[in-house]
């Protein structure tokens, strides 16, 4: 792969590229959004678990079932928490990015070396979790290594200048662009500026 720097760069293609090593350690930005996705997935099994149980009880089990829901998701944030020390160590303790720009859309692609070994520790944790939910979760969310965000389809799109962070969403996927200090207002213009929507504060 061509050597891609830190700084964004317009390409002989008219495609604009940067890299951005993430340190997965002091950026929580990637744990907690691995944490909603499972959050939001046992929030739906508890409601519908609760009406079923209220439609046939009544308001008896609805103390029990918030027990049962608070220890879930005890459990479910020690295991997802140990699983993501075992990738960041796995990775270096750093998440590296290569984002790729034009007039369509952005693309965030994990570099090659770093893709290759998480789709297999992705395919080693499904394997090892088969049965258990949310080790399958962790597993084939492990195996995404790419994303792209076409703009016309883009909702939403949130600056964080202090993190370096530009939320790119869509109806299902949530993108995040990162991009060095030096090149942010640049990004985020011209992002917004494609989008059929508004910057959120």
């Amino acid at each position: 792969m061509e050597n891609i720097g830190e700084r964004v760069t317009l390409c002989e293609d008219g495609k604009y590229r940067w890299r951005y090593d993430v340190s997965l350690l002091k950026n929580p930005m990637i744990f907690l959004l691995v944490w909603k996705i499972f959050f939001f997935i046992f929030l739906g099994i508890f409601v519908v678990t609760t009406i079923a149980d209220m439609v046939q009880w009544g308001t008896k089990r609805l103390a029990g079932n918030l027990k049962i829901w608070g220890i879930v998701l005890i459990g479910m944030t020690a295991v997802v928490f140990l699983g993501y020390l075992v990738y960041a160590a796995k990775m270096g303790w750093k998440y590296c990015v290569i984002f790729e720009m034009d007039e369509k859309g952005i693309n965030h692609a994990q570099i090659p070396e770093q893709a290759d070994k998480a789709r297999a520790m992705g395919e080693m944790t499904m394997r090892l979790g088969a049965g258990n939910p949310t080790m399958e979760g962790i597993g084939r969310n492990s195996q995404r290594t790419e994303m792209y965000s076409e703009f016309a389809k883009v909702k939403k799109v949130k600056a964080y200048p202090n993190k370096n962070l530009i939320k790119v969403n869509g109806v299902l996927d949530h993108n995040q662009v990162y991009v060095l200090k030096e090149d942010f207002e640049f990004v985020e213009k011209y992002i917004i500026s494609r989008c059929h929507c508004h910057l959120s504060k």
